[in-house]
């Protein structure tokens, strides 16, 4: 049975999300203008394209359950940091930290969380960057700051990402031992590839 807020809860978590969508295209706007620029005025385009989602009222319901917070909507507010979320695809894994030093340039950002996993993978091979920051919205009568996720990775990256996640899911979080140690070899093979893919893309640089 799926895990549900109780109906008063779920009024009130409508409205925060309404907060949450200004917060998101806030960033959305930030991630266009990049891409106008780098696509039009820079010698180069380190974006692939980017990805939005907002967490469903079911979706962040399941994660308060599995860690045991309440089911409110101030709960989801002070619990999770991931209701808002960017996804940007890079072409090449050089391209990482160029995106990530550009939105942490941005003042008006504030950090609150910033992980390496591409240099730093989890166990399970997972690699991404991942900056958490307080994005600012201007209502009618107030300010609000909201947190929205970004996530940088390259597209080989996102495609293990979600086969993981979609195994990960499938097994109940108790993936067999075996499909993970795949997963893993997986993941060392598609870093070696993102490398090998710079190394080719330098030497046509140079050819040309």
């Amino acid at each position: 049975m799926p895990v549900l807020f109780p109906p008063e809860e779920f009024a009130k978590l409508k409205e925060y999300l309404v907060l949450y969508r200004c917060a998101l295209k806030n960033m959305t706007t930030r991630m266009d203008i990049l891409l106008e620029d780098y696509g039009n005025l820079q010698a180069f385009n380190p974006i692939e394209h980017v990805k939005y989602r907002l967490k469903s009222a079911e979706s962040i319901a399941a994660k308060l359950h599995r860690q045991s917070c309440p089911l409110t909507a101030e709960s989801a507010k002070a619990n999770l940091t991931d209701i808002a979320g960017i996804r940007c695809i890079c072409p090449y894994a050089k391209d990482i930290p160029l995106i990530a030093s550009v939105l942490k340039s941005q003042s008006d950002l504030k950090i609150i969380s910033e992980k390496d996993y591409v240099s730093k993978p989890k166990p399970s091979g997972y690699r991404s960057y991942h900056l958490i920051f307080e994005v600012p919205i201007f209502l009618s009568c107030t300010k609000e700051t909201l947190p929205v996720e970004v996530q940088i990775r390259t597209q080989s990256m996102d495609f293990w990402a979600t086969l993981e996640h979609k195994a990960r899911y499938k097994y109940q979080d108790e993936m067999p031992a075996h499909l993970a140690h795949e997963l893993q070899e997986c993941a060392e093979r598609i870093a070696e590839l993102d490398q090998r893919m710079i190394l080719i893309q330098e030497l046509v640089d140079i050819a040309y």
